[in-house]
């Protein structure tokens, strides 16, 4: 096995290789990509780390991925752990991608490899990013034509007419994708609306295939223990997909209106003497399990049917 550290940058790529004392430098360009991907197929069952850098990093993982090469997506949190952990304070491209060859080469076997999304999932996934966005510029306009005099009111709400115009845009391509890929399983509980199911198949890919504990990881609404001697700390959630946790909350908070099961789970846990939110994300918790269950039981079904 040979370990590999990429630190990924805007403009470009410093890639460290285990038995080699230089850091490579090379272009965060879909050419050298392509090149780089070729070097690292030429290495012995090479284990490929990489640190999450606000999307720059996603053309490099989907070219490992589909030259089938092994590679691991890690939060910057880890990574910057990590090199305290290791004594390491100082911070630079080329000491982060020798960290990150180290954490390949020491904790490989718990990294969980990243799995590429399809093409319609890829596509998906930059309309919902593109929604957020559009979400977001017109809640802002939204809030500043309050404040506005009457003239610049007038072409605010031009502005607010545009994006309204684009987000129903956006929605109807996101609509056609989902007619076309969405199972029973996504929307099989009141609350799962085509914001969420649109969110579970871009960026939860891996629902179906982990159990219960392990996705509730994942998305991060599992109760972390904070327990040392003879204290016992108060669990609470932390981590994870917070785009996926965010979409599950709000189809949370309409399931447990409307969904009997899950308003009868919320009323139970509230009735033992549950905080509101306490309930809340537990109920978060319980409806990705259901949805997880349901899906994987697609998964056997999809998997039984012969070809």
């Amino acid at each position: 096995m040979t370990a590999v550290g990429i630190d990924v940058g805007k403009a470009s790529l410093d890639v460290a290789i285990e038995g080699r004392p230089a850091v490579m430098r090379v272009a965060n360009s879909t050419a050298a990509i392509r090149k780089l991907v070729r070097k690292l197929a030429d290495l012995d069952q090479a284990r490929i780390v990489v640190e999450a850098t606000g999307g720059y990093e996603e053309p490099l993982l989907e070219a490992c991925c589909d030259a089938g090469l092994w590679v691991a997506r890690v939060n910057p949190r880890q990574a910057r752990n990590f090199a305290r952990a290791a004594g390491d304070m100082a911070k630079t491209d080329a000491i982060d991608a020798r960290l990150l060859c180290l954490m390949a080469g020491m904790f490989a076997d718990r990294l969980q490899r990243y799995q590429a999304p399809l093409p319609w999932q890829r596509e998906l996934r930059d309309w919902l990013r593109r929604r957020g966005q559009v979400v977001t510029a017109l809640q802002a306009h939204r809030q500043q034509m309050a404040m506005c005099p009457p003239s610049i009111r007038t072409l605010a709400a031009k502005t607010v007419a545009a994006l309204r115009r684009e987000l129903a845009a956006i929605d109807r391509q996101m609509q056609a994708l989902l007619d076309a890929h969405a199972t029973p399983a996504l929307g099989s509980c009141k609350g799962l609306g085509p914001i969420f199911q649109a969110t579970s198949l871009a960026l939860l890919p891996e629902l179906g295939a982990l159990s219960r504990r392990q996705i509730a990881r994942l998305v991060g609404v599992a109760p972390m223990n904070r327990d040392s001697g003879q204290s016992s700390g108060v669990r609470r959630i932390r981590g994870g997909r917070a785009p996926v946790r965010v979409a599950l909350y709000m189809a949370t908070l309409s399931a447990v209106r409307w969904d009997e099961t899950m308003k009868a789970h919320y009323k139970q846990l509230r009735a033992r003497g549950k905080l509101a939110k306490v309930a809340l994300v537990a109920c978060m918790r319980k409806l990705l399990t259901i949805v997880n269950a349901r899906r994987r039981d697609e998964l056997r079904m999809e998997a039984a049917v012969p070809i």
